[in-house]
């Protein structure tokens, strides 16, 4: 039986259905009135845009007065729109807003019928030409659902704005003129038609036209050097659409299908030079201090643009330095490298490493490759099918790039199997990085090792724990027992591994157990300070990431980054004085202005006895321990204190340096810590690190002019040293201890 709805029931539910709408209609409104006043953030700025030939590149420069890089529009060369050929214009406007000359920025005619379109899975974007200019001037396209709603809106604002200010024919020109046209540094239209034809914009055919234009929406996957083939397809659709919209003859569209892709590529990469990792921290630290501090131009109101004003940035890094670190890693690192592929020779990684295959997924779901194709809609099935099938593609080898036919998925694997360094180098008194070296290759892994990413330490944290000890009025000669210990009270108890084969047995010294990297004792060190103080010390030492206050920490469980090692490990160097570590100086105008002086934190992490202590602990690593190389290969005779450090299942190798003038860290590992050597012998850091370091030291060593020498030793504290360093000496004081005690009957 059918119940009828009474009229006041219509009416009724009529009201609901128009509160709903004012209700979503006035929150609506009220949001775009708070993103019009800029409640949530300033909106982007397009006035740069109206006079691009005041463009100036901003100098990166060295502490021996050396350019060593520059920020600017990348391969940039602003047009006219009279110095563009109509075809970029035709196959633009075909493929990416066909209305674009009768919205006024936003097209909600096209916003809401791609609505359907989703919804029934035939994905489209539904910016217009103009949103996607005022995406331009966003810094990136947020990937937070709220914040990226809300940037939609800021950008249909920016659009307005736009649309208001400039013409169709000057919005057509500020489009091609930043648009990202992938690799190579290759912005903007002038750019890409030098880059992939050596021409320029107003001579290119319809077929080049439309080949430049396709690549806009996936600049890696339609390369036409990596994917000619994508490329392609995706020319002829962009032929296609101009066919459609009768830019081009059903005849013409055809004849341009059948050509090849004629390209005659002539790149321009930016990303080569000295300290490239560096430069691209530099970059963004540079950004942040100009908007944290408020840096603004003579005017009051104009943010300064480190791509556009010219500001000159001088750091503390040394070029010849930088050169020489460099040196030292390409140098051993092919050494390394062809190590560990002999090593991993005729050995299943799937059967030999158990999340291998886990690690090729996670490896697979972040390449470019993965998420243009999921952007399109393709199936996990169709897009493992893409990854077995072999494309051309250009790989990093220590022999130099090549080009080579390889299945995507094997290129992960490749990657996965490429060892990674890192090296930073600083003066341990100023604070001054001399050399930073963020990893093996900037174009192909960009990821900087130096700051950004964090690793596990190892043994490299044990000095901390033996540092409190000694502060605590231990002295580098007492013997312990180097034999096994349980700790409890922190949790579960816990009883600390020790290899049969690097174990020395009997009774030691402190300076021996630290020298020759021995747990059992180091253990034993800590059941006595106990683990606060250790923590506490180590974040006095500028160790930023967390350290739990556990007594595994003494072997190095937890993960830390190269910079903060280092400069932790200059505190031992300076008199127990943890100064941050520094890399900007200041910053200037294009006139010379001050903008920005920079005061590095200074710390008494340590009393200056405990730190020279720690010296003479750090020197035994390097006479008699697990640092011998360095005399006994490398020829170091120098006074050098050091310590190696190797994680569990050889995922991390590290070695930390000293001397007084220079501290220098360095790791080396994969990508994936479950990826590693399968020995010690090849996977410790005496072995995977300090190599590095030594090549590096002997370059530095052999330039007098840097003012490192080798004839300088750590100095004693002016107070002098109370403890006692000379074990011989300390035994006959224990010795006459035990007589005196028993005299008296203790």
């Amino acid at each position: 039986m059918i119940k009828k709805v009474s009229q006041q029931d219509i009416k009724r539910y009529n009201w609901y259905i128009w509160r709903l709408f004012i209700v979503c209609f006035s929150f609506f409104v009220i949001m775009i009135l708070l993103i019009a006043f800029q409640v949530f953030g300033p909106l982007p700025s397009f006035r740069e845009l109206e006079n691009p030939k005041s463009d100036q590149a901003s100098e990166v420069i060295s502490s021996d007065k050396q350019i060593i890089g520059k920020y600017y529009i990348k391969n940039r060369t602003n047009v006219t729109y009279k110095q563009i050929s109509p075809n970029i214009i035709n196959a633009l406007i075909a493929t990416e807003d066909t209305r674009f000359y009768q919205h006024s920025g936003i097209d909600f005619q096209r916003t809401f019928s791609i609505v359907l379109y989703n919804l029934v899975g035939k994905k489209q974007g539904g910016s217009t030409i103009t949103q996607q200019l005022a995406l331009n001037l966003f810094s990136e396209r947020s990937r937070n659902p709220f914040k990226r709603v809300i940037q939609k809106l800021q950008e249909w604002i920016t659009a307005v704005k736009i649309e208001r200010n400039y013409t169709k024919e000057e919005i057509l020109t500020l489009y091609l003129n930043t648009v990202d046209f992938g690799a190579y540094n290759t912005y903007g239209i002038s750019s890409a038609s030098r880059t992939y034809f050596n021409s320029t914009p107003a001579k290119l055919t319809p077929e080049q036209a439309a080949l430049l234009i396709g690549m806009i929406n996936g600049p890696g996957i339609y390369s036409p050097i990596n994917h000619p083939e994508n490329a392609k397809n995706r020319r002829n659709f962009v032929l296609r659409r101009m066919n459609e919209e009768h830019y081009l003859s059903d005849g013409q569209a055809e004849e341009y299908k059948a050509k090849p892709l004629g390209l005659s590529f002539n790149p321009i990469d930016h990303n080569d030079g000295i300290a490239t990792y560096f430069r691209a921290v530099l970059k963004k630290e540079v950004q942040k201090i100009l908007v944290d501090k408020s840096i603004l131009k003579p005017d009051g109101t104009t943010p300064y643009d480190l791509d556009r004003d010219g500001l000159k940035i001088y750091t503390t890094i040394d070029a010849t330095m930088q050169g020489y670190a460099e040196e030292a890693q390409k140098e051993y690192m092919r050494n390394l490298q062809a190590q560990f592929n002999a090593h991993w020779k005729g050995i299943s990684l799937w059967k030999a490493i158990p999340t291998f295959k886990a690690l090729l997924d996670k490896g697979m779901h972040r390449s470019d490759r993965y998420i243009a194709l999921k952007s399109q809609g393709a199936s996990d099935e169709e897009i493992r099918a893409d990854f077995n099938k072999p494309v051309k593609m250009n790989i990093f080898t220590w022999r130099g790039d090549i080009d080579t036919l390889m299945r995507p998925i094997d290129s992960i694997v490749y990657c996965k199997m490429m060892l990674r360094n890192a090296l930073m180098s600083m003066d341990p008194k100023t604070g001054y990085i001399k050399a930073w070296v963020g990893g093996t290759n900037f174009e192909h892994f960009k990821y900087d090792q130096v700051k950004m990413g964090t690793r596990q330490v190892g043994s490299t944290a044990k000095p901390f724990t033996y540092a409190v000890a000694i502060d605590d009025g231990f002295s580098p000669c007492m013997q312990v027992p180097n034999e096994p210990i349980t700790i409890t009270g922190y949790g579960a108890d816990w009883t600390p591994r020790s290899s049969p084969s690097e174990t020395v047995p009997g009774v030691i010294t402190l300076r021996t157990a630290l020298a020759r990297s021995q747990n059992w004792v180091t253990a034993y060190v800590m059941n006595e300070v106990k683990p606060v103080p250790v923590m506490e010390l180590i974040k006095k030492m500028g160790i930023t990431s967390n350290v739990p206050p556990y007594p595994s920490i003494c072997l190095g469980t937890f993960d830390a980054s190269v910079f903060d090692m280092t400069g932790a490990y200059s505190a031992f160097a300076n008199e127990g004085v943890w100064t941050e570590p520094t890399y900007l100086l200041r910053i200037e105008d294009k006139n010379g202005n001050v903008l920005y002086n920079n005061s590095p934190r200074i710390v008494q992490a340590m009393n200056p006895q405990t730190a020279y202590v720690m010296t003479y602990m750090l020197k035994g690593v390097i006479d008699e321990g697990t640092g011998w190389r360095l005399r006994g290969k490398y020829g170091l005779t120098n006074p050098i204190g050091g310590k190696t450090g190797t994680t569990q299942d050889n995922s991390d190798g590290w070695f930390m340096g000293i001397t007084p003038q220079l501290v220098t860290g360095v790791w080396t590992g994969c990508e994936d810590r479950d990826i590693h050597f399968r020995s010690t012998r090849l996977g410790e850091g005496a072995n995977t690190a300090l190599p590095i370091f030594a090549g590096y030291m002997k370059r530095v060593y052999a330039n007098p002019a840097l003012g490192i020498k080798k004839n300088v030793d750590f100095v004693p504290p002016k107070s002098g040293v109370t403890i006692t360093l000379d074990c011989g000496a300390y035994s006959q004081q224990q010795k006459g201890t035990n007589e005196v005690e028993k005299k008296l009957d203790f």
